[in-house]
């Protein structure tokens, strides 16, 4: 059943998520009308630390009935190919001296979402055996990562098992604008529509 986030406690939530992925309709990519296998669980960005705490019970939640989560996290992936680059010491050491201009254009330039961050993203995937991706840190990586663009990057690497991307804003729909990812609830430019909601999602 489709449930309202904004009138549902977490662990209600958690068990919507938990029966939903575990289904075998969600994990054969079933229902999807030939859309991309990308859903989107939104929350309340207040309750980022309630939500990463359910994301870690889900994941042993899954695992201990035999589902495999591969869970990517754009803050630490970001942090782990500066350091690969040499260059998070420097960040650490110059990013009082330089305007948040200026470190967001050298950011978006080394973490280069086409060239960089999938193909980062698609080297774990390929390294691992799993059944679900989970993708998380979206709040802790904007302005220079928007969440929109991985998901538009990623529609030809991740079509074979579903995606869920943990969003702190709203995943909001209307026949004026489309379909558009709102950041913090505030942010209302990131247009994507081949995502679908997983609290909306019926087994």
């Amino acid at each position: 059943m489709k449930i309202d986030t904004g009138k549902t406690t977490i662990q209600e939530r958690f068990h919507h998520l938990l029966s939903v992925i575990s289904s075998e309709r969600f994990l054969k990519k079933q229902g999807l009308g030939n859309e991309v296998p990308f859903f989107i669980c939104p929350y309340p960005p207040e309750e980022s630390n309630d939500m990463e705490r359910l994301q870690k019970q889900l994941v042993n939640k899954l695992s201990q009935s035999g589902i495999r989560v591969l869970v990517i996290n754009l803050y630490d992936l970001s942090v782990e190919i500066l350091k690969q680059n040499g260059d998070w010491d420097w960040y650490l050491a110059e990013e009082p001296k330089i305007t948040k201009a200026e470190l967001k254009e050298d950011l978006q330039s080394i973490l280069d979402i086409e060239n960089v961050l999938t193909p980062a993203i698609a080297g774990l995937m390929q390294q691992a055996d799993f059944d679900v991706m989970f993708i998380s840190g979206v709040g802790e990586v904007f302005p220079y990562i928007r969440s929109h663009n991985i998901l538009n990057n990623l529609q030809s690497t991740a079509k074979d098992q579903p995606t869920v991307m943990f969003f702190p804003g709203a995943y909001t729909h209307s026949i004026a604008s489309g379909a558009s990812l709102d950041l913090f609830n505030r942010l209302h430019d990131d247009k994507y529509y081949r995502a679908f909601n997983i609290y909306h999602y019926e087994i």
